[in-house]
């Protein structure tokens, strides 16, 4: 046998029951705001909403964001992209795909566009090697919509600034690396149109929450 085998699997977008949305940006940009009011506004509609996160959508990804946002102490890079991915397969394999098989709405907060970004760009790391170890853990499953809330990285860091919170490991990194994470996202954006729905996040929230809105609604009527 000759030649190493890419361990990535072909990505492919969620094609069963329920529908996926993933919510993407830097520190600050609100996206829990937005998946908070999205969340409610499909409930109110009849919809069956799972809200979750990564890392720490399930017990052990609580105690994986443990250590990637709040360790004191250094972490290589590598090592960092790694326990990020081990977050991932335990998360879709044991939350996202049964919630989905389901028939439910998953709502969650960051997916593997954020460690292409943090890990890639932010770690300037390889981001091809880090999406394919996202890929191979996650199965090669991607969602069937991802928001992206874009807002340049000095005023999102005001925002942060605003809160009462400590900031955690990558909060905290100084503005190039926040500005490298923001140029990541948008080419990922860029590469993938039908996926992604980029939006001002400097827009007021209520506007913002509109358009989200608007766009799901066309994502549910093509899928009912």
């Amino acid at each position: 046998m000759t030649g190493t085998p890419d361990p990535a699997p072909r990505p492919v977008r969620w094609a069963g029951e329920g529908l996926w949305i993933t919510f993407e940006g830097g520190d600050g940009v609100g996206k829990s705001t937005q998946v908070a009011l999205l969340d409610e506004w499909l409930r109110e509609r009849g919809r069956t909403v799972v809200h979750t996160r990564e890392p720490g959508g399930t017990p052990v990804g609580t105690l994986i964001r443990e250590i990637v946002l709040h360790h004191r102490g250094h972490i290589a890079p590598r090592a960092e992209a790694l326990l990020y991915a081990a977050d991932r397969a335990h998360h879709v394999a044991e939350l996202v795909v049964p919630s989905l098989e389901r028939g439910e709405v998953v709502l969650q907060d960051r997916y593997l566009d954020s460690s292409v970004a943090y890990q890639g760009a932010g770690r300037v790391l390889d981001a091809d090697e880090v999406r394919g170890i996202s890929m191979w853990a996650a199965g090669g499953l991607l969602p069937n919509l991802t928001i992206l809330l874009d807002l340049d990285p000095s005023v999102a860091r005001q925002r942060l600034d605003g809160d009462d919170k400590p900031f955690d490991r990558l909060e905290s990194e100084q503005e190039e690396f926040h500005v490298r994470v923001r140029e990541a996202f948008l080419e990922l954006a860029a590469a993938e149109p039908d996926r992604f729905f980029v939006l001002d996040a400097a827009l007021p929230a209520d506007v913002i929450a509109q358009r989200i809105r608007a766009r799901v609604e066309g994502e549910l009527g093509s899928r009912s």
